[in-house]
């Protein structure tokens, strides 16, 4: 194993035993409420990964900018599984709060452009950040998924928050 694939299984590690982001969630109708009280769009998505069982649920919160592009202002998560989904989530967290919709949708499409490339797309560390860390996930199909998870909670959270 390549010392940069060594590091990249440490920061998976690390991430799957720190899980920034994880909270208890409240009830979501408390949060939106509190959400639009604060001038926030909120809303969650839950996802499922039948194949092994992983399980997420994220919450994203939209605070309107000063330009037309709202930013995410927060992010928080639960769930469980196996160390791939809940350090992709941990990662997810740190790595999109924060930034604009645009740059966030981008961060996503590069991510999952990275995935879906059984390895043949090396992982961009000035783009991606630790998510670059998932880059060697990408021979595993079975292990995409897993990956992808949280992902795919937070686009499809963000498309319902666009949509209030």
């Amino acid at each position: 194993m390549s010392d940069l694939q060594q590091l990249y299984q440490t920061i998976i590690l690390e991430h799957a035993k720190a899980r920034h982001g994880a909270v208890e969630l409240t009830p979501l109708a408390e949060a939106v409420a509190l959400g639009a009280a604060g001038g926030r769009r909120v809303a969650e998505s839950h996802q499922i990964n039948t194949t092994c069982g992983d399980e997420v649920t994220l919450r994203v919160s939209l605070g309107v900018g000063a330009e037309t592009d709202s930013a995410v202002s927060d992010l928080v998560w639960t769930g469980e599984g196996c160390s791939i989904s809940q350090a992709s989530a941990s990662i997810l967290t740190d790595t999109l709060r924060g930034l604009s919709i645009t740059s966030a949708r981008a961060l996503l499409d590069n991510f999952r452009e990275m995935l879906r490339s059984r390895g043949k797309i090396e992982p961009d560390e000035e783009i991606l950040g630790d998510a670059a860390a998932f880059g060697g996930v990408s021979r595993y199909p079975a292990r995409v998924k897993c990956a992808m998870l949280p992902w795919v909670a937070f686009e499809a959270a963000l498309i319902d928050a666009e949509s209030h």
